[in-house]
């Protein structure tokens, strides 16, 4: 009402002509901004007829000006803004300036909101503000990707209202409890630690099932092949197939569950065991067979390795570094990128100047690979090395390339692994 009352009285006072534009020019704009007062000349603002301050100036209805602003003083002739008054700091300079400078502990998703609401457009900084402007944005932006990720893996987790509706919605609820949050009860915690412990005794059995006096004999007196670990790690297996199918029943969403790479790395523990029983079967079979079965089955068994990654479950170090190599997939693979160059350019060289060389081992460039790869990686076994000069130059050029290489991506790691963990 007392706006309605303000608008009626000025419509009143201004049917009259307010003022000539010549001398409209040396009046000020009064302006409050969150509780704080400015001046602009009508001739400054007017320069920029776009902006909110320059439509200000320019309009000769005061209707239209009333919509540009939350409030109007009659007594002052003062127009009010509900903003942020820092970042209309800026605007201000800008407006004196023609530059728009921007303050480093200003928020960027702030700042850019209050400079479309005033009308002014963010090329009208100095590129050294742009630059470091659009670095603290990107910075921003990767922070706020990073918490929406974490946010969307705990939805499913923190959300009980989905097992309403559901088919035996209690009990699935509790069984996910009990499978998902392990600080939910002690019974949730007790389910956690069984599950790394049969994850360790997994790994170990799977170690010790490779050495050869622990195998059994079998009745002619012969190595069977086979140890009592074995047996172990068929029970392992089934505990880790029940915790899978209970995960599974009792989900609330199957599309997210699916897509879980926690749940995509427990199916893949399973599974080699499974395939490797049949395969068995079929091999003991198809005797003529026997060596595309044979590597088929070397497959599998190494593919159980992959059970280590089951502790990730249970491990916020494993889930951080997990997903802080896909955060960073980009920077990781210009790594490989630059590692791959340094690899084919360091061992064309070496070979260019060392296949002359009797009794050399770089005979070829494919020969080099190796060697390059090695020295790159500053690890150095010795097995091959170059003899003449130029060579060894090329070795020494070569390692300092890859200590400046390694040590690229560890900042950009540690501070993705800093920011999950």
């Amino acid at each position: 009402l007392q706006y309605l009352h303000f608008k009626s009285l000025l419509n009143n006072q201004h049917k009259q002509p307010i003022v000539n534009d010549k001398k409209r020019k040396n009046y000020m704009i009064n302006i409050n901004v969150g509780g704080k007062p400015y001046q602009i000349a009508y001739k400054t603002a007017a320069k920029y007829p776009k902006t909110r301050i320059g439509r200000l100036a320019t309009f000769t209805d005061h209707n239209r000006k009333l919509d540009l602003c939350d409030d109007y003083t009659v007594t002052n002739n003062e127009y009010f803004f509900d903003r942020d008054p820092d970042v209309f700091h800026s605007i201000f300079n800008f407006y004196r300036t023609g530059v728009l400078w921007i303050k480093d502990e200003l928020c960027p998703r702030n700042f850019l909101e209050e400079i479309n609401y005033w009308g002014v457009r963010i090329k009208n900084t100095n590129r050294c503000c742009r630059i470091s402007f659009e670095e603290r944005q990107d910075e921003l932006n990767e922070q706020l990707k990073i918490q929406r990720e974490l946010e969307a893996e705990v939805e499913i987790e923190e959300n009980e209202e989905l097992f309403h509706d559901m088919f035996l919605g209690q009990q699935r609820r509790a069984i996910w409890n009990l499978m998902e949050k392990p600080f939910s009860s002690v019974k949730a915690k007790l389910m956690a630690v069984a599950s790394s412990m049969f994850v360790l005794v997994s790994l170990v059995s799977m170690t010790l099932n490779t050495v050869e006096e622990m195998q059994y004999l079998t009745p002619k007196g012969q190595l069977s092949g086979k140890t009592y670990w074995e047996y172990v790690e068929s029970i392992c297996i089934a505990f880790f197939t029940m915790e899978y199918l209970l995960r599974l029943a009792s989900t609330p969403d199957l599309k997210s569950f699916s897509r879980s790479v926690l749940n995509t790395v427990d199916l893949i523990a399973i599974l080699p065991q499974y395939v490797q029983a049949v395969l068995e079967i079929f091999d003991n079979k198809a005797v003529g067979q026997v060596g595309q079965l044979g590597q088929v089955l070397r497959i599998m068994r190494l593919m159980r390795i992959f059970r280590i990654l089951k502790l990730a479950r249970h491990s916020t170090g494993l889930r951080a570094f997990g997903f802080t190599l896909r955060q960073c997939y980009q920077q990781v693979g210009c790594l490989f990128l630059f590692i791959a160059m340094g690899i084919f350019s360091f061992s064309a060289m070496v070979y260019t100047v060392e296949h002359d060389m009797p009794q050399t081992n770089f005979t070829s460039i494919p020969h080099a690979w190796w060697w390059a790869a090695v020295s790159i990686s500053t690890v150095g076994y010795g097995d091959i090395y170059p003899e003449t000069i130029l060579g060894r130059l090329f070795a020494f050029i070569c390692i300092s390339f890859g200590i400046i290489l390694n040590g690229l991506p560890i900042s950009i790691l540690f501070n993705k692994f800093s920011d999950y963990y």
